[in-house]
């Protein structure tokens, strides 16, 4: 089991400190969310059966990869990862570059999770119909894999057409960073399976989290790809190690925890979560 944080639970203030600290006590990677930007009227929820957004639209945001690349050049282990950027809310070139930079100046520690985003009146302020999210995002990375991967490539789509272009430097890692597809619908539990290398689910019990795996080997069958699995991230904070286990027994690869109730209470909360868990986890 790997164990990560999720920054975006805490006041920016202490990024830096919880990053800090996270590396020290042996966590693999933390984690940003992003959006564009918010709309004064807001609805809807990334969680099933919520109506309301988690978030108010002053909640302050910062460009993910900006920030990720300024926590890379003060650490030198931990995986960074961004849950989840909002991919068809911009040109290809832009998140290729901006995902490719992250990898090249962490040495090779980018994790990239994506989605289609819940919040449709941010698409309607970008200027896109929200109806198109998940074509956009699935065309999107497909341009950003052959950016990655091709000396020359040209393109012609529902979305985004050019003529042949290069883009260098490539990522460090291969064929490109792990991608993640965050989200419980079935649409993007198809998009992990199909495309991805990994699924970013919110909060699960062990049960729950173990349906969710079977139900992607099962559409990784489907699309020809049961050689590889899928990598299981949950948004969980277990509270003993006896449920870290069980997590682990599901499938689940990799906890993203929050062990703090309130922000300036996260370092040693940290450690506290260390104790807890990475004895029986092996970090």
């Amino acid at each position: 089991m790997k164990f990560g944080i999720s920054l975006s639970t805490l006041h920016p203030g202490l990024h830096l400190d919880a990053t800090l600290e996270a590396e020290r006590l042996g966590f693999e990677s933390v984690w940003m969310a992003e959006h564009l930007v918010f709309p004064v009227d807001m609805s809807g929820s990334p969680h099933p059966g919520a109506d309301s957004p988690p978030v108010p639209p002053s909640v302050p945001v910062y460009d993910v990869f900006a920030y990720l690349c300024y926590l890379a050049g003060r650490t030198s282990t931990i995986r960074l990862g961004t849950n989840v950027y909002l991919l068809g809310l911009r040109h290809p070139f832009v998140a290729a570059r901006a995902i490719q930079t992250l990898d090249v100046l962490s040495g090779g520690r980018a994790e990239v999770g994506i989605g289609a985003g819940w919040l449709r009146s941010e698409w309607r302020a970008a200027g896109l119909d929200p109806r198109t999210r998940g074509r956009r995002l699935d065309e999107a990375l497909s341009v950003c894999k052959r950016l990655w991967t091709e000396e020359v490539i040209a393109h012609s789509g529902e979305f985004y057409s050019f003529e042949s272009v290069m883009f260098e430097p490539k990522p460090i890692q291969k064929p490109w960073p792990k991608i993640h597809v965050g989200g419980e619908s079935p649409a993007a539990l198809r998009r992990a399976a199909a495309h991805a290398d990994g699924w970013f689910g919110l909060v699960h019990t062990p049960q729950s989290a173990g349906e969710r795996v079977a139900e992607l080997q099962r559409l990784r069958s489907e699309a020809g790809l049961s050689e590889a699995k899928v990598e299981v991230t949950l948004s969980v904070t277990p509270g003993n190690r006896d449920e870290v286990r069980r997590f682990a027994d599901a499938g689940v690869d990799r906890l993203v925890v929050s062990p703090w109730r309130r922000s300036r209470e996260c370092v040693p909360a940290l450690r506290g979560f260390a104790d807890i868990a990475f004895d029986h986890a092996g970090c």
